[in-house]
């Protein structure tokens, strides 16, 4: 139908603009403490750029979004040490927002930092994924989360929407198990690299995660503006999908990420609820998020 559609419009002579799938801002920042000359820095301009290009001009999906549909995203590099001309290591923080229907009001989807950031790039490289390749660490970072992120908003419209996309993400992070670089091992210390994060995603035991993040969003969220009570309320049996979760994995990156771009949200929907709610509301973030309990508090107060 859509396609018929589509046909019809052209037939009239009338034409759809489409555009690729993530609206996607870039910036690569260097530590002041970095020595940078200014052929570097010209170097580094260039990346940014290149970055962009891959992150927005990429077709990630065979979905077709119109402008106004592509994700909202933030990418931001930075760049801690320059061992040789040409190899970079840093972190890097990936945001990701959601529109909420019926306002103008962007929830936060996605909100994290990886510490395994090393690459190299030269003077007046394209960057460019190739599906089931693994050609350099930068593009397949890069890859990984632009598909992280579409994983993420999909799951947030239809239950377990994004799993063709997170499979995508576990394929980047197969192809790069031989690299060498750091953040594609399970073997690696602590469980915040990439290889855990859509391991965690794509886990049974995390299946009621994802149901959170879609019911959160379609049947609280999306029902806020229409009707709040609802919506409050459909927020509050999302949140208690992950009691299971934390019984299982607690600390979990996934869900502390989760939590940690819904908290100063909540903190705002729930300040005109009455005493009872706020107090069913905080005991319920404290039993799945002990270590933030003090901030949760904050909303009685």
């Amino acid at each position: 139908m859509k396609g018929l559609i589509i046909l019809l419009l052209a037939l009239l002579g009338i034409s759809i603009s489409y555009a690729q799938e993530l609206n996607c801002q870039v910036s690569v920042l260097v530590d002041a403490k970095v020595e940078v000359s200014s052929t570097e820095k010209e170097i580094i301009k260039q990346m940014e750029q290149s970055i962009f290009d891959l992150m927005n001009n990429t077709q990630w999906t065979k979905d077709q979004f119109k402008t106004e549909e592509r994700i909202n995203c933030n990418v931001q590099l930075q760049i801690n040490k320059i061992p040789t001309a040409g190899t970079y290591s840093g972190a890097i923080q990936i945001q990701a927002t959601r529109p909420v229907f019926s306002s103008n009001y962007n929830t936060l989807l996605f909100n994290f930092r990886d510490e395994d950031l090393s690459f190299s790039y030269s003077r007046n490289t394209l960057i460019n994924y190739t599906p089931n390749q693994y050609r350099d660490n930068l593009s397949s970072i890069m890859a990984f989360y632009a598909y992280f992120i579409l994983g993420m908003d999909y799951d947030s419209f239809s239950s377990k929407g994004g799993t063709k996309h997170f499979n995508e993400c576990q394929q980047i992070v197969s192809n790069a198990q031989n690299s060498g670089a750091p953040g594609w091992k399970s073997s690696e210390q602590g469980k915040r690299n990439r290889f855990w994060l859509v391991d965690n995603v794509l886990q049974a035991a995390f299946e009621p995660l994802r149901e959170c993040n879609f019911s959160y969003h379609r049947n609280g969220m999306d029902q806020m503006y229409e009707d709040k009570v609802k919506g409050k309320k459909a927020l509050y049996e999302a949140l208690s999908k992950l009691t299971p979760v934390v019984q299982v994995r607690p600390n979990s990156p996934n869900v502390v990420n989760f939590l940690l771009c819904k908290r100063d949200e909540l903190k705002k929907i729930l300040s005109d609820s009455e005493l009872k709610e706020k107090t069913d509301f905080v005991t319920l973030l404290k039993r799945i998020d002990p270590s933030n309990s003090s901030k949760y508090q904050e909303i009685l107060e």
